[in-house]
């Protein structure tokens, strides 16, 4: 019996070697991200307001790091509605002012296009809707963060003059492109 359980255990040392081993490593440097790069990436010609700047593999997970410019909202409209089904979105407001929705009843949920760059690149699988009722209504700005789980819509409205903002995405999952660098600031 004690044979059975040594050699047990010593199997699932070796087995836990081996999941070890083929974990990609842990970072040793820094990553930065400066504010011409960040000027630079909002600056470039977009299809979309969101634009990944980087996401760095750090072993058990990635980091993304997004810049997104929202235009002025038109008055009366419908609010636009989007929920990431894996990552947490940690928002810096960089400049100008809006009303952010979160949470609430969406309508017209359609899964974003899995060849989109919104799912391939910026935040892997989503759904975009528009807001019937949102569950909270506050009013943003310069130097607000908000953090906002997987899971949740989002959406701005009363955006005058167009706001832009900085979104730390931590990405448990893997589902963003760890080593991609926004082409605007490709060296």
């Amino acid at each position: 019996m004690s044979r059975i359980i040594v050699g047990t255990v010593a199997g699932l040392v070796v087995l836990s070697q081996a999941v070890t081993f083929t974990q990609a490593p842990k970072p040793v440097l820094a990553t930065d991200i400066t504010a011409a790069q960040v000027q630079a990436v909002l600056a470039a010609p977009s299809a979309i307001a969101d634009r990944l700047i980087t996401a760095v593999d750090m072993g058990s997970y990635n980091v993304g790091v997004g810049v997104l410019r929202r235009t002025p909202t038109k008055p009366g409209a419908p609010v636009g509605a989007i929920m990431h089904e894996h990552i947490t979105e940690v928002y810096y407001i960089i400049s100008g002012t809006g009303t952010l929705f979160t949470g609430g009843e969406v309508i017209n949920a359609k899964a974003a296009a899995p060849d989109s760059d919104i799912v391939k690149v910026v935040v892997g699988p989503s759904l975009q809707g528009t807001f019937k009722t949102p569950a909270q209504k506050r009013k943003v700005g310069p130097g607000d963060v908000v953090i906002i789980p997987p899971g949740v819509y989002h959406g701005f409205d009363d955006v005058t003059t167009g706001i832009d903002y900085l979104a730390v995405r931590p990405d448990p999952n893997h589902v963003l492109p760890a080593g991609y660098v926004h082409p605007a600031i490709r060296k």
